[in-house]
């Protein structure tokens, strides 16, 4: 393969998960790079040991710890082709990546999400906030913009110079929806992938928590009617 191909993963308390997300990376990945998100456990010493690269981001915030690691590669000589993000729980399969950059090998596709669809989905994977935030996150972006989108997986993959021409920058959960509302305003090209999507390893930090949900939903919801009035 000779497109350069880099992964970052953010990660908060995961060192149970971190090992096995990293072990099922495809080996043509040049490199993976973990973004400790304030870790008070050993996800930076397992996430070295099984080969990653290991950035730390004190500021509590998804979105922080993937600017963190976007800000890292942005700073290397040699910049990649494609940036997959991809969790550190171990819910997705990520030998699932080649599928997820095919799209952009073959056709040329921007952006590529993997779609968290109701029959490749392990019973309880997601919770009900989730499924209905996704249901009318995607459906309100569908009213609004027109976009064929029909999940907010976290899953995905694109173009590293189409990344960078989004100026990402929010800070927690509107991290996803703020990148394919952008992508929609600049007229990428997208597509889904149907992916599997399994129990996390330990208790997720937003949907596991009343709050988590209901500050994830606020921050999506804003993200949408702001890009609708502009």
């Amino acid at each position: 393969m000779n497109s350069i191909i880099k992964v970052i993963i953010p990660a908060f308390n995961e060192e149970d998960a971190i090992p096995l997300v990293i072990r099922d990376i495809p080996k043509f990945v040049s490199e993976i790079v973990v973004v400790s998100n304030n870790s008070s456990d050993n996800t930076e010493i397992a996430a070295k040991k099984a080969g990653a690269t290991v950035l730390k981001e004190p500021r509590m915030g998804y979105g922080y710890a993937c600017l963190k690691g976007i800000e890292y590669i942005k700073n290397q000589e040699i910049k990649p082709d494609i940036i997959v993000f991809l969790d550190g729980d171990y819910s997705d399969y990520p030998e699932n990546l080649t599928e997820i950059i095919d799209p952009i090998l073959t056709d040329n596709i921007d952006l590529v999400i993997g779609a968290r669809t109701k029959e490749l989905r392990e019973q309880g994977a997601m919770t009900l906030p989730q499924i209905f935030g996704n249901w009318l996150a995607t459906n309100l972006m569908r009213l609004f913009f027109g976009a064929k989108f029909t999940d907010l997986g976290p899953f995905r993959a694109i173009k590293f110079s189409k990344l960078l021409a989004l100026e990402m920058e929010d800070k927690t959960y509107g991290w996803t929806v703020e990148m394919q509302l952008k992508a929609i305003k600049k007229n990428y090209t997208y597509t889904e992938v149907k992916v599997p999507y399994k129990n996390r390893i330990g208790v997720s930090k937003v949907s596991g928590t009343v709050k988590g949900a209901i500050f994830a939903g606020i921050k999506i919801l804003s993200w949408i009617f702001k890009y609708s009035f502009k």
